[in-house]
């Protein structure tokens, strides 16, 4: 960033966090859930559960037929691997800039990383033609069934049951299928999307289709420097301001590529409470104030996994509310900060933790919401697919 003027403006922790409520649909209700995944630059979907609780936590009215609805009847919504590595749950704009700004830059590991696999093992022939010809049986399968589980898929194409070996006479030897690493690199490449799922909306599985036969047409091809621009901005739009190690981290991109993107995108730099922060030129005004709220927010919801510096809204409830690997749990939220943590237990009760004061109006609101998300949830049982340690003290 050597050419960004350092600007005077200073935006304090407090505003970030009235920026927070009004920008991620806390403080207000959103007019549906394309509003939502548009304004959180995409819904975390590595646990199914997170998409519909952080579509409840800010639609009025919502039910899961509605984002249902929208992913697979209309499919104004797509499901795809994105940023990191993490499955997200995109508006069909956003699916085009995120697959040129992030998911294509997979593919070449990937594919390197399965032939290396592959080349001791069956089969013994060319294994980067064997593959090619693989996924195109593939690709060529799902295109006449229209949708298809992998295991449907193993019929039409018998090579995808193949078991391969991984770090064979080694600590950490296991198996991986070919099925799930052909799949994962065609829908890197952009050939193929996951669709409905094989159960409720709490299913891990789902059955896939072409891009072409799901959207009715492939992903736009958009420059790859563009991509990352618009993602940018997107992301600072909604985010900022943010530091370069969160926008560094939110998308995986490197330490060049994210200084460059961020002068490409014309963002200015800001100081924050904490250091350094990135906004666009006309973004530094006040948020106005908002009326107070609280929510309860799923593990990975999107505002809780925004940033990579999380003091100004986390505090220090770290410990007890992601786990080892950086994973949030579920969070109780009063006025843009984290105040404490929320479980459903075995008998459908949602029971919470407060980790700090938050006096007596916002503890009685917290009560209530808790309440309305118990009645909303009704016989349905969520299990975090990442436990962290208060969720299992609550749950114990």
């Amino acid at each position: 960033m050597g050419e960004t003027r350092i600007a005077v403006t200073r935006i304090s922790s407090s505003e970030r966090r009235r920026r927070l409520g009004r920008r991620h649909f806390l403080d207000r209700r959103a007019p549906g859930v394309e509003a939502v995944s548009a304004a959180m630059v995409g819904l975390h979907s590595s646990d199914p559960a997170t998409v519909y609780l952080t579509a409840r936590a800010r639609v009025g009215g919502f039910r899961p037929e509605h984002l249902a609805d929208a992913l697979y009847e209309r499919r104004s919504l797509v499901r795809m691997l994105g940023m990191r590595r993490t499955m997200f749950v995109v508006p069909r704009d956003l699916a085009a800039v995120m697959d040129n700004a992030c998911t294509k830059a997979m593919l070449a590991p990937e594919r390197r990383r399965l032939l290396g696999w592959l080349a001791d093992q069956p089969p013994a022939e060319d294994v980067a033609r064997w593959l090619r010809r693989v996924e195109n049986r593939t690709v060529a399968a799902l295109t006449a069934r229209g949708e298809a589980t992998a295991a449907e898929l193993k019929e039409d194409v018998p090579e995808l049951a193949l078991k391969l070996t991984v770090g064979a006479g080694q600590r950490n030897e296991t198996t991986v299928g070919l099925s799930t690493r052909v799949l994962f690199l065609l829908a890197t490449s952009g050939r193929i999307l996951r669709g409905r799922p094989r159960g409720t909306w709490l299913s891990t599985q789902y059955r896939w289709a072409t891009t072409e036969t799901w959207l009715g047409e492939p992903l736009e091809d958009i420059d790859e420097r563009d991509a990352s621009v618009d993602l940018v901005r997107r992301w600072l739009g909604s985010f900022g301001p943010g530091t370069l190690t969160d926008v560094r981290w939110w998308t995986g991109w490197t330490l060049g590529k994210t200084r460059e993107t961020l002068a490409a995108a014309g963002a200015v730099a800001v100081q924050l409470d904490d250091g350094a922060g990135f906004v666009f030129p006309d973004d530094t005004a006040a948020e106005r104030r908002t009326k107070p709220w609280v929510a309860l927010l799923p593990s990975l919801d999107p505002t809780v996994m925004g940033w990579k510096d999380r003091h100004w809204y986390l505090g220090g409830h770290g410990p007890a509310l992601f786990d080892r690997n950086g994973n949030a749990g579920p969070t109780v939220w009063s006025d843009g900060r984290i105040v404490g943590g929320w479980a459903q237990t075995s008998d459908g009760a949602i029971a919470y933790r407060l980790l700090e004061d938050v006096g007596t109006s916002a503890a009685h609101a917290i009560e209530q919401e808790a309440d309305r998300l118990e009645t909303w949830l009704g016989d349905t049982r969520i299990i975090p697919r990442f436990r962290t340690p208060l969720e299992k003290e609550l749950t114990a």
